[in-house]
């Protein structure tokens, strides 16, 4: 299908949704929702600073929890001028243009998050089920192959999704029922047949995260099978705790993402909170909660933590 030619007159504006019911309240609710962002963002950019400086964190499973805080990153500062332009501001508008851009780096990001949540469970069953062969199969090699194979995965998969829109033209109130720009979102005010496309986005979705949620959950099934073999009774609680922990981690990421993507295909009737809520908790949760989670359960980062914090406080002269 050729694309649209949009001329000056009829370049599309699409309208983000406010929080349904709290359109008065605003200002009282961008203050928990920017101090989540600003912990959000902090949380990560420490977690990856301290990754790359301090040594003793150079090792496989920290340097993809460093890529998975700059992923994260990524993705609060992709949606956090969106959402605090509503709530501060009023502004709900955005053109053709900077929406595409926007879905681009949403969707990518998440892809290449869901790639590295599926290196660090690869990491975690290496280490545990095979540990004597862990140097010699996660090698610096493997890191960057892993890593470089989930950026590219998203780069180029997603590469369509805009140029698929492009071909569409929008003729209706193109109001969305997110705070931030989303590809099925947008494909459902798209007029003329979308089917190749909502298809194409569907089928990414089940043959990206689908896939990767099932690998994680039977990674951590024979992680936890071989827990259970051995004999030590508190190691087999630390390390069931750690499990538990990331697997509510990878929840909190992957049920939101597949379903926004499966209601936005399949029922046109779904209440906007419930929207709003998923939405929220998909991309706003994830980054709050993973440098939280992997930071409070790695002795390692607690160390290297209390080492600089002892550093600054010698170098204060306190």
């Amino acid at each position: 299908m050729p694309a649209f030619n949009y001329t000056a007159s009829d370049w599309p504006t699409f309208s983000f949704i406010r929080i349904p019911g709290l359109v008065t309240a605003h200002i009282w609710v961008s203050i928990p929702f920017c101090l989540l962002y600003l912990v959000a963002i902090a949380g990560n950019a420490l977690l990856f600073i301290l990754v790359r400086v301090e040594k003793t964190l150079h090792e496989p499973q920290f340097y993809f929890l460093a890529m998975l805080a700059l992923t994260d990153l990524g993705l609060s500062l992709t949606t956090m001028p969106s959402v605090m332009a509503i709530f501060w501001f009023d502004v709900h508008h955005i053109g053709l243009n900077a929406c595409l851009t926007q879905m681009f780096f949403i969707h990518t990001l998440s892809s290449v998050e869901s790639g590295v949540l599926v290196a660090m469970a690869f990491d975690r069953l290496v280490a545990i089920c095979a540990p004597l062969n862990y140097t010699r199969i996660l090698t610096h090699c493997t890191v960057v192959c892993l890593s470089g194979a989930a950026l590219i995965r998203g780069a180029t998969l997603l590469a369509p999704l805009p140029f698929f829109l492009k071909t569409f033209p929008f003729c209706g109130a193109n109001v969305l029922s997110h705070s931030y720009c989303y590809y099925p979102d947008m494909l459902n005010l798209a007029c003329g047949d979308v089917t190749f496309s909502s298809v194409y986005g569907l089928v990414f979705v089940l043959c990206t995260f689908a896939l990767d949620a099932v690998f994680i959950l039977v990674s951590y099934m024979k992680i936890l099978g071989t827990i259970m073999k051995l004999g030590t009774r508190d190691r087999n609680w630390r390390s069931l705790q750690t499990c538990a922990c990331h697997l509510c981690t990878v929840f909190v990421f992957y049920l939101p993402l597949i379903s926004l993507a499966v209601l936005h295909r399949y029922s046109q009737d779904t209440s906007p909170i419930l929207y709003t809520t998923m939405s929220n908790t998909y991309l706003l949760m994830t980054p709050l909660l993973n440098p939280l989670v992997y930071s409070l359960k790695s002795r390692q980062i607690q160390g290297a933590l209390r080492k600089r914090f002892w550093v600054q406080r010698v170098i204060a002269g306190e």
